[in-house]
């Protein structure tokens, strides 16, 4: 779901401040690589202390374009780590970082047990944002400091995910995310917009150990932006939960990649942003 962010062409001035020229300005992404940068070779030369005050100031100036009617408040930046070392982590959480979202449920696990991370990083907060079949639900359940599932797509699923929470005994609800398929796309995973208020419904009435937080959805690409929604503008209409990786690590490298576990996202899309109520 999350794969190559493209951000407008930047450089850095001698300032130490982010210099975007005049013709850019407000464009977010567009097609084709004149004016762009590859955001992860970006982030690969700057480090990723620098890349992450990038996007934030970023996602300011967005917020800062809300028409008057929205809150302005602060989107929730998750750094997407999958394919990503521990100490990648562990620098982003040294630079403020503390939200972080994995792909694949064993990668997470090992990820979210390295004992480095649980010693260093004891305020991370762990998003899994790929899609989940309920084989492997006990599995992501054992995650240490898990915070959030953003991908329940069935009210079977999200059965399983509060039985097993529920035997976990935390003290704590699991916030939840609806997976809701608003392009009809049969390359991505969640339900038709026609089941949402049925399963919302279902998840506060029968689902007392799950917290529903709000909907998280991708829309179709369009043949204007070939490279997937433009961030800038999805937080100006409300997005409250921005999902950016490369942009932060750079680029993945993908030859590591751990075995699958089928509950991987898909990953065609570039950047994937969430609403909650």
């Amino acid at each position: 779901m999350v794969s190559n962010d493209w951000f407008t062409r930047r450089e850095l001035g001698g300032t130490g401040r982010w210099c975007v020229p005049r013709a850019a300005r407000g464009l977010g992404l567009g097609v084709g690589s004149r004016g762009m940068w590859r955001a992860g070779s970006m982030s690969a030369e700057l480090g990723v202390g620098c890349a992450l005050r990038a996007v934030n100031e970023r996602m300011q100036q967005a917020v800062a374009r809300r028409p008057r009617d929205l809150p302005a408040i602060q989107p929730r930046l998750v750094a997407v780590s999958k394919t990503k070392p521990a100490d990648m982590v562990i620098e982003a959480y040294g630079h403020g970082q503390r939200t972080f979202g994995e792909n694949y449920v064993q990668e997470l696990l090992e990820k979210a047990s390295n004992p480095k991370i649980l010693s260093l990083c004891p305020e991370i907060k762990w998003h899994f944002i790929g899609h989940l079949q309920k084989q492997n639900v006990n599995k992501l359940m054992a995650v240490p400091n898990l915070f959030m599932l953003e991908t329940v797509d069935s009210v079977k699923l999200a059965d399983k995910v509060n039985s097993s929470w529920q035997k976990k005994g935390s003290p704590e609800r699991l916030k939840v995310m609806v997976q809701i398929n608003t392009s009809g796309e049969e390359s991505k995973h969640g339900l038709p917009p026609s089941e949402t208020i049925a399963i919302v419904e279902h998840i506060n009435a029968k689902c007392p150990s799950l917290e529903f937080v709000g909907l998280m959805t991708i829309g179709s690409f369009g043949h204007d932006l070939s490279q997937g929604p433009n961030p800038d503008f999805q937080i100006e209409v409300g997005s409250t939960n921005v999902r950016i990786g490369s942009t932060i690590f750079g680029e993945r490298d993908y030859s590591k990649k751990p075995t699958p576990d089928k509950c991987a996202a898909d990953v065609k899309a570039p950047l994937e942003v969430a609403q909650e109520h």
